[in-house]
């Protein structure tokens, strides 16, 4: 009589069993890769997309009469805290005519 009232509640048991274990290992996998869309996405990255990128992180400006990094800032679309970061021994009350920073 035992193993007829175990057979009765083995199936729903393993059912909810695997149900939970699905539940968790799709939801770890959602924490873990910071994804919160329901479709997976794959990222392919390429060496031409890799030099495209170093090309733009990587922009100078050659300074020219009266410009001050405020006016460089909004040129180029930055800030002069981040001229200032970019370029660590820039003076910003000397800049020299034909000097390159970096903006971005």
């Amino acid at each position: 009589m035992r193993q007829a009232r175990f057979a009765r509640y083995a199936a729903p048991v393993a059912f909810l069993a695997a149900v939970t274990i699905g539940v968790l290992v799709v939801r770890a996998g959602f924490e873990n890769g910071k994804h919160h869309s329901s479709a997976p996405t794959t990222t392919v990255t390429t060496k031409r997309h890799k030099q495209t990128r170093k090309k733009q992180h990587r922009q100078t400006y050659t300074v020219q009469s009266g410009d001050t990094l405020g006016s460089i800032a909004s040129r180029m679309g930055t800030t002069v805290a981040t001229l200032e970061h970019l370029n660590p021994g820039i003076d910003p009350t000397a800049l020299s005519v034909g000097e390159k920073i970096r903006v971005k």
